[in-house]
């Protein structure tokens, strides 16, 4: 598993050169949001493709 500081060096590589400091806090935040979701899922479940497609189907009947 991975440290924190091991995913900062990894996603600072990835970036090119010319990124702005903007450009590193926005990828930061998505790495996290994704992080946290993924955790979330992990812990509460998640729907699958065709219950989140039946879900949607009842609202856009409407």
């Amino acid at each position: 598993m991975n440290t924190a500081k091991d995913d900062v060096r990894q996603l600072l590589e990835s970036l090119p050169e010319d990124c702005t400091m903007e450009d590193i806090q926005y990828h930061l935040y998505v790495v996290e949001k994704v992080q946290r979701g993924s955790q979330r899922a992990e812990a509460e479940g998640a729907l699958s493709q065709q219950q989140v497609e039946r879900k949607l189907a009842k609202w856009l009947e409407r």
